[in-house]
């Protein structure tokens, strides 16, 4: 069966990301770290890549060097059933320098972009009534990070 497991790179962080996302997620486990041995360049005992597992979804992460940079162009879609979880979750990506972008979208402090997406924006934006779904799309549009509440009021065209 063929595995696809999400490949991060970092510039020498990769320990202190995998940590920071092991914090964040309740259902996480570090799986494996490779550290440099001697005669290998970097500080002997550094991390090479470590795999790591946070909420069912293993990834791996690589102290690769300044060559390459994470961007939104690749993002992790975290689908939230309460807004309690879309706050909390907020509010940890955000502390130490992550940075708000909009509709439910965030970069945090180690350049890894997220959405934060709560489970009823699909139902409200599959709604059949078209007006409806609009409705709650603009309202989306509006917002920097999600509100369950003003997308419902948005549906109900209050």
């Amino acid at each position: 069966m063929l595995k696809i497991t999400p490949f991060l790179w970092f510039d020498n962080n990769a320990e202190e990301a995998m940590e920071f996302y092991l914090s964040v997620f309740k259902d996480s486990k570090a799986v494996s770290v490779s550290r440099t041995g001697e005669g290998t360049p970097g500080p002997r005992g550094s991390v090479v890549f470590a795999t790591f597992v946070i909420n069912g979804l293993e990834l791996m992460a690589l102290n690769g060097g300044p060559h390459f940079k994470l961007t939104p162009a690749f993002s992790l879609f975290v689908l939230c059933e309460t807004q309690d979880e879309i706050d909390e979750l907020w509010d940890k990506f955000l502390a130490g320098g992550g940075k708000p972008s909009q509709c439910g979208w965030l970069t945090d402090k180690f350049g890894l972009s997220w959405q934060i997406i709560p489970k009823a924006l699909h139902e409200l934006m599959g709604d059949k009534d078209p007006a409806k779904a609009m409705r709650v799309r603009e309202a989306m549009l509006k917002m920097v990070k999600l509100d369950i509440a003003t997308l419902k009021k948005a549906h109900a065209g209050a």
